[in-house]
């Protein structure tokens, strides 16, 4: 690898500082990112997603009480030894392979003041490079990973992009949108948008399209020195699309409508349904859990979960 490529993207930065309200009391002493999903914390994932990315060095922005998530990835040498001692080899590679993933760092955002200054306290450790943003709550299952989906936008347009996805209705005031204009394909439909202008949480009246920003990025250096200079927002915090807005003067952003199915696992209900798609999918698991479902008394048709299209089909009407 060519570390003095400029469009190498070798940094992530995983903001992990909130306090998980959504789930309380479950959070009171345990960090949502450690809710697992079937048998792996969901913030592994996300570290794994950004590894098969390509990417060397990830900064996970913490606050206080998620001491789990360092402990986590690193060595535990009392497990491995039990491990070694019953021989349970494949649980030990397992747990190697953990604390092997990558170089990761840790940083401590003392306060919740907003995504953009999560991205922002990570600034002395990403320097002066490219680097991805990837959100822990959201858990993305495609083919090819969505941080390397975008990497490939990023090395054939040398700027920030971010991961969108269609979203209809009123749940779209829950989301950064993008008003942008999809580029020519030759008569195919694009993924891919150059972004005209972002909102923050529009009303649905309001909103500029249904293409919702999702919690995957991949920003130049130059935002650091814009988030410095963002206001706080009424609520006292530093948006990220806030960021964003301003560095669309300063250089083109696009938008990719990523293939892959999205999971806010930040949400009862979508930590619920990634459980469910995950555990299906496991050789181990997947026909048994089925069975079990399917004797279910339930209403709901289950026998297609896990089986549907995760294919996203973007119109930004």
């Amino acid at each position: 690898m060519n570390r003095d490529n400029p469009m190498q993207i070798r940094k992530a930065v995983i903001p992990a500082a909130g306090l998980g309200t959504r789930f309380l009391p479950a959070t009171k002493a345990q960090p949502k990112e450690m809710f697992p999903l079937v048998d792996k914390p969901a913030i592994q994932y996300v570290v794994e997603e950004a590894v098969v990315s390509g990417i060397e060095h990830i900064v996970i922005v913490t606050g206080k009480g998620k001491s789990a998530i360092e402990d986590h990835f690193d060595v535990s040498n009392k497990l491995e030894k039990a491990l070694v001692g019953r021989g349970k080899n494949k649980l030990l590679k397992q747990v190697q392979e953990i604390s092997n993933l990558a170089t990761i760092s840790y940083v401590c955002q003392k306060e919740a003041l907003g995504l953009g200054h999560a991205v922002l306290v990570a600034k002395h450790l990403v320097g002066n490079e490219p680097f991805a943003v990837l959100l822990a709550d959201d858990i993305i299952d495609a083919r090819v990973p969505c941080t390397l989906q975008m990497a490939r936008v990023f090395h054939q347009f040398g700027t920030s992009v971010l991961a969108t996805q269609v979203v209809q209705g009123p749940e779209i005031s829950q989301y950064g949108v993008i008003e942008g204009k999809p580029l020519d394909k030759g008569g195919e439909v694009s993924k891919t948008f150059n972004v005209r202008n972002l909102v923050e949480k529009p009303s649905l009246a309001d909103a500029p399209s249904n293409l919702a920003i999702i919690g995957r990025y991949i920003l130049t250096a130059e935002i650091f020195e814009i988030l410095e200079k963002t206001p706080p927002d009424q609520g006292g915090e530093i948006q990220l699309t806030h960021g964003l807005r301003q560095l669309l003067k300063e250089q083109a952003i696009y938008a990719h409508c990523f293939e892959g199915k999205r999971f806010d696992a930040g949400d009862k209900l979508g930590f619920l349904k990634a459980t469910v798609e995950f555990a299906l999918k496991r050789e181990d698991l997947g026909q048994a859990f089925s069975d079990y479902l399917r004797a279910l008394p339930l209403d709901t048709d289950v026998a297609s979960l896990g089986r549907k299209s995760n294919r996203t089909i973007c119109k930004g009407e």
